[in-house]
């Protein structure tokens, strides 16, 4: 892999900073830049080596912390591996804090982390590629539907909620969606049963959104968290195949 060089910035929006890990490869560019957004546990060591890799593989990436409202990185002091055990207690303090960051607050940070890649002279100008792991997922569906000429990728895996009856499900921005679309569910998901992906699909082929949805038979949700016992090796290395093939097709 390419060595590559990470910091982390402070980035103002309207409701305070958001602190993020900015890493690119250590010379040469500008290069794509990528939008990464979190799971629930948050920005740290395992994601941040997350997008090192993708950084490795010749792109310029961004990881914000969206829960920035509640206190920099780390808000939880996690524990080096995510159990059965640590789950459960963690979940309880980190949903409160999902539940306030709904899609009207998401993408009025977006549009400052949209700014920020574009502003940025590692990151190469025009649209960039976006991405997200479980909740992450879901704010990056959002994100391009509501930025669809600033994003020209879309990628996400172990999605949680893309398609529900709510009135602002993000299904319901396919057919704003300018990017090409991965998506890879985990096949032991609840937040993410069959109904909803079967929803999701037709969504996007109504739309004509060129897209790809798979389902991991056997994973389940958290299938690329290394940190946690929900990690599966096999459907990590899927998951890293066709993010890059779809990175490397548009870019």
């Amino acid at each position: 892999m390419t060595a590559v060089q990470g910091t982390i910035v402070d980035i103002p929006t309207e409701d305070g900073t958001a602190d993020a890990y900015l890493v690119r490869p250590a010379e040469g560019g500008p290069y794509p830049g990528v939008l990464m957004y979190m799971d629930a546990f948050g920005r740290r060591p395992h994601l941040n080596a997350m997008a090192d890799r993708l950084a490795g593989a010749g792109y310029t990436v961004l990881v914000p912390n969206v829960f920035y409202r509640f206190g920099r990185t780390p808000l939880l002091e996690l524990p080096e591996f995510i159990d059965d055990e640590a789950r459960p207690p963690l979940l309880g303090r980190i949903m409160p804090m999902l539940r306030t960051l709904t899609p009207d607050l998401a993408m009025r940070d977006a549009a400052v982390y949209l700014r920020r890649l574009a502003e940025e002279p590692a990151a190469a100008d025009g649209p960039v590629a976006v991405t997200g792991y479980c909740m992450g997922a879901r704010l990056a569906l959002l994100t391009a539907g509501t930025f669809p000429d600033q994003v020209a990728a879309l990628a996400g895996f172990h999605a949680a909620q893309l398609a529900t009856d709510a009135p602002d499900s993000p299904h319901l921005l396919a057919d704003r969606i300018g990017a090409e679309v991965y998506f890879g569910h985990a096949d032991e998901d609840p937040s993410m049963p069959p109904k909803a992906v079967e929803r999701l699909e037709n969504a996007l082929t109504e739309a004509g959104v060129r897209h790809r949805c798979e389902v991991y038979k056997g994973a389940h949700h958290g299938f690329t968290q290394s940190d946690t016992s929900v990690y599966d090796a096999d459907a990590d290395a899927r998951h890293w195949a066709a993010l890059l093939d779809l990175l490397d097709r548009t870019f």
